[in-house]
């Protein structure tokens, strides 16, 4: 029996200088390694930063076939995921980041409703949301399977995004088909490029569909993260026009 899925997980990393870098690596390594089916590659799409290089090229992967793409421009994650599409050589792509971890039984879950549900176009994970000191903080996507909520129970439609924002592509498993043919990510987006992206797949019909599995962990608020810097980095905005108020200076 073929234990092998074609589905290519695109990995963009910026930095290797963020807190903790080598442990969170580490731990999202792991957790593709434990998979109980075999994934076709990984990409990974990393900046040309000298420290990060050299620890990728020093890092053990093991089994996995991992394939390293240099990104040259300056870093975005929309960028670097759109980059890491268009090279992936599967008819699937799924999006991780460095200091989340897949659920071992994550893709052969995706394996089987693949086989059951060959309409749909996109599986999204039940994610497991931590804080930034690792605590659990929350679900997120599970909200299809709230009673009298979803318009079909466990698909992602339009009318359910109008009335609820918070969904996470990451972890998720899409056609790459799709994410090419409307577009992908847009990287002039900072804050909300998931929820405008799922916006544009279900005002297209694209059919999405939650598996009621937990199947991606999810660090939300870590440190030096896009979140973290927009919640703590305008409070430091603040308090520096307050500051500066005093002085008589304006921005």
């Amino acid at each position: 029996m073929n234990n092998k899925l074609s589905v290519s997980v695109i990995l963009p990393i910026k930095t290797s200088k963020t807190k903790d870098f080598s442990d969170f690596f580490g731990k999202a390594i792991q957790s593709l390694i434990s998979q109980k089916v075999e994934l076709e590659e990984i990409l990974i799409v990393h900046t040309a930063e000298e420290s990060l290089i050299t620890f990728l090229n020093e890092y053990d992967f093991g089994t996995l076939n991992v394939k390293k793409l240099l990104w040259e421009k300056a870093p975005n994650f929309s960028d670097q995921v759109n980059f890491g599409i268009k090279n992936s050589s599967t008819e699937w792509i799924s999006i991780f980041e460095f200091d989340d971890e897949y659920s071992s039984i994550w893709f052969d879950n995706v394996k089987k409703y693949m086989l059951s549900y060959p309409n749909v176009q996109m599986f999204l994970p039940i994610v497991v949301e931590t804080d930034e000191k690792g605590a659990f903080a929350g679900f997120t996507n599970e909200a299809v399977f709230a009673a009298n909520f979803s318009q079909e129970l466990g698909y992602l439609t339009n009318e359910t995004l109008q009335d609820y924002q918070n969904f996470q592509t990451s972890g998720s498993v899409i056609k790459k088909s799709v994410i090419e043919d409307f577009g992908g990510f847009k990287s002039s987006i900072k804050l909300t490029f998931v929820y405008e992206l799922l916006l544009r797949l279900t005002y297209n019909s694209v059919s999405i569909m939650t598996i009621p599995k937990l199947g991606y962990r999810h660090s939300n608020l870590r440190e030096g993260s896009i979140f973290w810097n927009y919640k703590y980095g305008e409070e430091d905005r603040k308090s520096t026009r307050l500051n500066s108020s005093h002085l008589g200076i304006s921005y």
